[in-house]
C-alpha cells in the first residue's frame, strides 16, 4: 500500500506568500527557499521512492532564529519538519506539502572539545565522522559509527538513536550523549544534561533521544568521547550457512565474550561488496562474520584465539586475523560499503531495520529465505549480528511492475518476523513512515495513546513532524487534555517514485 500522509491544509496553502515573507524577516538572505527548482533538493530523504516538495524550506543560522520560526509556526498552526543531513532511511525527514521543512546543515559547528571531562559539544549539523576527525589527534574518538557516519549528522542520529558496528560494546547514541538543548515547538530553549555524567530528575534526556523530530528541534548535543583502545584487531570468519554463522554469534555472547564490533554479510552481500571495495573477503562461503577486539594486547590475542575455537565449533571453513591497522581497516571498509556496493546490483533496494534477540537468528535466516521465494524477489543481509539489529536489502527494480509493492510487502513481513520472535520493529533508523502503519504489530491501541500523550505534553498541537510514527493521529483532547491540534484519522496516498 502506499504511505499516507495528513491531507494539506488548504487555508495554509492559500498563505503561502504571506509564510514565506514572515520567514524571510526572521532568517534573512538566503536563508529561505521557496523556488520549486531549489526545493527539489529537500523533496525526499534515504527513503527515495518517496518526495513530496515541502511549502517552504528555511535554514537557520542560528538558536534564536529557530526559536523564533517555531513560535511564528505554533502560532500560526503550520506543521514544521526537521531535517539534518537527510539521510534517514525511514522518511523521518520527508516534508509535507503545507509544512515548514526546518533545515539544520548551517548549524555545522563544533563549539568546544573537553578533553579533561572526555566530551565535546557540537552542533547538531555536524557529522559523524567529523567529531571523531576532531578529536583523533589526541587519541579518542567517537564511537557510534552507523554506515552512513561520514554523511549523516549528529542531530539526526539523536532523532533516530543511531547505532553502529561497534555498538555492541559501546552503546548506542542515546548511551553516547550527555545532553542536549532544544528548542520547543512553542519557541522555549531548554537545556537537558551536560557534560556530567547523570542528568537530574526525570531522564527527558533518554526521552528526547530516538524521538525523530516529534517532541523538538535538537540544536546542541554534548557527546562522549572515549579513549582509542590500546589494540583492536579484526578475524573474518567465513560459514557454509548463514544459520551457522547466526549460532556462533549467539555462541560467542554466551561465552561471555562481548567484542568490539560483530558484523554477519550472506553471499549477496560478500561478493557485492568484495567487487565494490576489494576488502579481501572469500567468495566461497555462504556467510561471513567479522569480530572485532579491542583492549590491552594480550586480552585481545586471548579472545581472540577463544572466537576462533568457538566459530570451528559452529562449523566454520575460514578464518583470517587483521595483522595491521590497514587491514583491519579494509576488513570493516567492505562491510560499510554494503549498501552503495549492494546498489551496483540492483536497479533499486530497501533497506530494512528490525531488532531481533540474537538466539533467534537462525529462525529469523530462515524465514527470510521462505519470505523471499513467497515474494519472488532477492534479498542481501547485512546485519549487526552482535545486538541482533538487521539490515536485509531487498532487491528490486521499480520500473518493473509491482516490485516496489513486492518489496514493500516483503519487507512488512520480515518486520512481522521480528516481532513474531520477540524482537521490535526498528533498531536505528527509526519509525518514521516507513514502520508507521505496523506500530499496531506491537504496541495495543492503549500503548500508541499513551505514547501520544507524551507527544501532547510537549507538541499540543501536534505540528512538529506530523504523519510520522503513529499509524493515526488522536486529538489531544481525546487523550485527556484540553488543547485541540489539526491531526487527523485519514491519511491521502503519498506518491511513489
Amino acid at each position: 500500500m502506499p504511505i499516507a500522509m495528513p491531507k494539506p491544509d488548504p487555508a495554509i496553502l492559500g498563505r503561502r506568500a504571506a509564510i514565506v515573507a514572515a520567514l524571510r524577516a526572521i532568517v534573512p538572505g538566503e536563508g529561505v527557499v521557496d523556488v520549486e527548482r531549489g526545493m527539489r533538493v529537500f523533496e525526499t530523504d534515504g527513503l527515495s521512492a518517496y518526495r513530496q516538495l515541502p511549502l517552504v524550506v528555511v535554514l537557520p543560522e542560528t538558536v534564536e532564529q529557530v526559536a523564533a520560526i517555531l513560535r511564528y509556526c505554533h502560532a500560526e498552526d503550520i506543521p514544521v519538519v526537521p531535517r539534518g543531513s537527510g539521510t534517514s532511511l525511514s522518511g523521518g525527514a520527508l516534508p509535507l506539502a503545507d509544512g515548514v521543512l526546518l533545515v539544520l546543515s548551517r548549524f555545522n559547528r563544533i563549539l568546544e572539545i573537553d578533553f579533561d571531562n572526555r566530551c565535546a559539544v557540537v552542533q547538531p549539523g555536524v557529522t559523524n565522522l567529523g567529531i571523531t576527525r576532531a578529536v583523533e589527534h589526541q587519541g579518542f574518538y567517537y564511537a557510534p559509527d552507523p554506515s552512513s557516519q561520514i554523511a549523516c549528522s549528529i542531530g539526526g542520529n539523536v532523532a533516530e538513536n543511531s547505532g553502529g558496528v561497534h555498538c555492541l560494546k559501546y552503546g548506542l547514541t542515546a548511551n553516547n550523549v550527555l545532553g542536549i538543548e532544544f528548542v520547543t515547538m512553542e519557541g522555549e530553549i531548554v537545556r537537558l544534561g551536560g557534560k556530567h555524567l547523570d542528568a537530574e530528575g526525570y531522564d527527558l534526556l533518554g526521552l528526547m533521544t530516538g524521538s525523530e523530530g516529534l517532541l523538538g528541534v535538537v540544536t546542541e548535543v554534548t557527546v562522549r568521547i572515549l579513549q582509542a583502545p590500546e589494540t583492536a584487531r579484526a578475524v573474518l570468519i567465513g560459514f557454509p550457512t548463514s544459520e551457522s554463522a547466526g549460532a556462533c554469534v549467539a555462541a560467542i555472547i554466551a561465552a561471555g565474550i562481548i567484542a568490539g564490533g560483530m558484523e554477519m554479510m550472506d553471499r549477496p552481500a560478500i561478493r557485492a561488496a568484495e567487487d565494490f571495495v576489494h576488502a579481501g573477503y572469500p567468495l566461497d562461503v555462504e556467510a561471513l562474520l567479522i569480530v572485532e577486539l579491542d583492549g590491552p594486547a594480550a586480552e585481545v590475542d586471548h579472545l581472540l584465539g577463544e572466537v576462533e575455537r568457538i566459530a570451528g565449533d559452529n562449523g566454520a571453513t575460514t578464518a583470517r586475523v587483521s595483522q595491521s591497522d590497514a587491514e583491519r581497516a579494509a576488513f570493516w571498509a567492505g562491510r560499510k560499503a554494503a549498501f552503495p556496493a549492494v546498489g551496483r546490483i540492483s536497479p533499486d533496494y530497501l533497506c530494512m531495520d528490525g531488532t531481533i534477540p540474537r538466539k533467534e537468528l537462525p529462525r529469523v535466516l530462515a524465514g527470510m529465505k521462505a519470505l523471499s521465494q513467497k515474494h519472488g524477489l532477492e534479498v542481501a543481509n547485512v546485519f549487526h549480528a552482535g545486538d541482533g539489529n538487521l539490515h536485509p536489502l531487498i532487491l528490486y527494480d521499480a520500473s518493473v511492475g509491482d516490485e516496489l509493492e513486492r518489496a514493500e510487502a516483503f519487507g512488512n513481513d520480515i518486520l512481522r518476523l521480528c516481532v513474531e520472535v520477540g524482537g521490535v520493529l526498528t533498531g536505528e533508523h527509526g519509525v518514521g513512515v516507513e514502520k508507521r502503519d505496523l506500530m499496531p504489530e506491537m504496541f495495543g491501541e492503549d500503548d500508541l495513546r499513551h505514547q501520544q500523550r507524551v507527544k501532547c505534553a510537549f507538541d499540543d498541537k501536534h505540528l512538529l513532524n506530523p504523519g510520522k510514527v503513529f499509524p493515526v493521529l488522536h486529538r489531544c483532547a481525546e487523550l485527556g487534555r484540553m488543547h485541540v491540534h489539526r491531526g487527523q484519522t485519514a491519511f491521502p496516498d503519498l506518491p511513489r517514485f
